[in-house]
Order: structure tokens, then C-alpha cells, then sequence
């Protein structure tokens, strides 16, 4: 991780190169935010049922972030 941050600080950011460790390791956090999500949704949901309006919504905007950071890394970072 280290070695990417220095990669970064000494080039231009069309020459920023990641190993397949780290698409892996923003991979795994991206799965870990979205089961957080989704167990704190499901928490929700069970306390007041009638919140399902109001939750789901912020869930999927959070579900997208997570998943568009991971996208933004595995694809456009990732040469």
C-alpha cells in the first residue's frame, strides 16, 4: 500500500500501476461496507418495519458509493 502511495506521489496519475493484492484488498472492503449495510438495514427493518421508506432508500445510495469507490479503483486506477 505504501509503495502505491509513493507511486502516486512521484508520477502523473495516468501512470499509477496496482497489483491484483490490492484491487483484491478494495474488493474485500467494498464486500465488507455492503454487508455492513445490509445488516444494519435488515436491524432496522426488524425494529420498526414501518421505517422500510425511509431505510431502504439511504441503503442503496450507500451500497452505490461503496460499490462506485470500488469500481473507481478496480478500473480506472487499476492498469
Amino acid at each position: 500500500m505504501l509503495n502505491l502511495l509513493a507511486d502516486v506521489a512521484a508520477s502523473t496519475p495516468n501512470t499509477v500501476t496496482m497489483s491484483a493484492i490490492e484491487v483484491g484488498l478494495a474488493a474485500g472492503g467494498a464486500a465488507i461496507g455492503i454487508g455492513a449495510i445490509g445488516a444494519g438495514v435488515a436491524q432496522a427493518i426488524g425494529r420498526n418495519p414501518g421505517a422500510v421508506g425511509a431505510v431502504l432508500p439511504l441503503a442503496f445510495i450507500f451500497v452505490g458509493i461503496s460499490e462506485g469507490t470500488f469500481i473507481i479503483v478496480a478500473f480506472l486506477l487499476a492498469k
